[in-house]
């Protein structure tokens, strides 16, 4: 099996393909502190792509309330033991298996297929703290009851599993934004793609007996435009665009600055292999164990970083930018109190103040010729 470099777990590790990176990868930032859970995302996704028959049991994108929800039920529980001993050396390098490198003899990919009763509960487990909160508790950091919200779409990864363990080669990752699509011209519907998302994000339809998947609304994206779910997201926790290679990064990209310079950013279970280009900033609040298991060795570091953000002005200015506009940004700048979003062309697309300003309009007015209320 080929050798590739994953820079998530900080080493090289077996793919049945060779490494062929595209020229800009998709990715996406989601600030975990600032869900709210509302689903509005979820609604977006669902009326825009999936409200066909049989896609009725088909989230493309979904929130789920760790530490008991998750959709389809426990798909991290069921993966994880799968891979054995998950360590990390002091050096930040991965030293257990991927769901590549634990695959059974015969097999490219470690997986397991959900049943359909796995499908039935999408609301599992939802605002459900993880113990009962006495009277008097108050906050003190850490909370010893918790909760939060993990918004989860398909991760577009740079190593895809289902594209791996695809017998047909009916799924491919586009060269020029490293979308991955599933050719249903191609599709047969055996599900191996199915059983190999460690993450579950590939869903089996019964009526057309294909696979279908999040497109990253690519349609929107050809046009310049953010998905779907990030332009209706109410909590502004969403930002979108374009992640270069570790070997070209660029400090005035928004996403290269959160996620290789900042580091504030990372990837949702790191340990499975697939190098994923859904990056969280880890929620504060939640015991520092849980997160290391998720988020990989990094959390204290991100969480720390993340809470000094008000004294980091470039920092803060580029977190601003979350859900400000529907036009992808390629490139930020802090200018005075404001910061600034451009296209790829260099056209302002966004301007974000620091501080909102505060407008008090006259009792009377003049040109109106009426008295009104102040309304700030």
């Amino acid at each position: 099996m080929p050798k590739v470099y994953n820079w998530h777990i900080g080493r090289e590790m077996d793919y049945p393909y060779e490494e062929s990176r595209p020229e800009k990868q998709v990715a996406w930032v989601f600030d975990i502190n600032k869900c709210i859970e509302c689903q509005t995302c979820t609604v977006a996704c669902k009326t825009t792509w999936t409200s066909g028959k049989g896609q009725e049991s088909m989230f493309w994108n979904n929130v789920e309330t760790k530490p008991y929800g998750g959709y389809p039920t426990g798909w991290d529980l069921s993966i994880l033991p799968k891979l054995g001993e998950q360590v990390w050396n002091a050096n930040n390098v991965y030293e257990g298996k991927t769901v590549f490198e634990s695959a059974p003899q015969g097999e490219k990919v470690n997986g397991y297929l959900p049943t359909d009763e796995d499908y039935a509960h999408v609301n599992l487990g939802e605002d459900e703290c993880t113990q009962v909160i006495e009277k008097g508790a108050f906050f003190q950091g850490i909370h010893n009851a918790w909760m939060f919200y993990l918004a989860r779409i398909c991760n577009h990864c740079t190593y895809p599993a289902c594209l791996a363990a695809c017998p047909r080669k009916a799924i491919y990752k586009r060269k020029e934004d490293g979308i991955v699509l599933v050719d249903q011209t191609r599709c047969r519907g055996y599900r191996e793609c199915v059983k190999a998302c460690p993450y579950k994000k590939v869903f089996f339809n019964m009526v057309t007996r294909t696979s279908e998947k999040c497109i990253a609304c690519f349609p929107l994206i050809e046009k310049g435009e953010q998905p779907r779910c990030v332009q209706t997201c109410i909590g502004k926790i969403r930002l979108m665009g374009f992640l270069n290679p570790p070997e070209k990064i660029r400090r005035d990209n928004p996403l290269d600055f959160l996620i290789y310079y900042k580091k504030i950013a990372l990837p949702l279970y790191p340990q499975f292999g697939l190098e994923p280009n859904v990056y969280y900033i880890p929620p504060v609040h939640v015991p520092r164990e849980f997160l290391y298991q998720m988020f990989g060795p990094t959390v204290d570091e991100a969480i720390e970083t993340y809470r000094n953000a008000h004294q980091d002005r470039e920092l803060l200015g580029a977190l601003l930018l979350f859900t400000s506009t529907q036009k992808i940004i390629d490139s930020f700048r802090v200018k005075g109190d404001y910061v600034y979003g451009y296209n790829e062309k260099g056209d302002e697309v966004v301007k974000v103040p620091f501080t909102e300003p505060l407008y008090i309009r006259p009792y009377y007015d003049n040109k109106e010729k009426v008295y009104r209320h102040t309304i700030t």
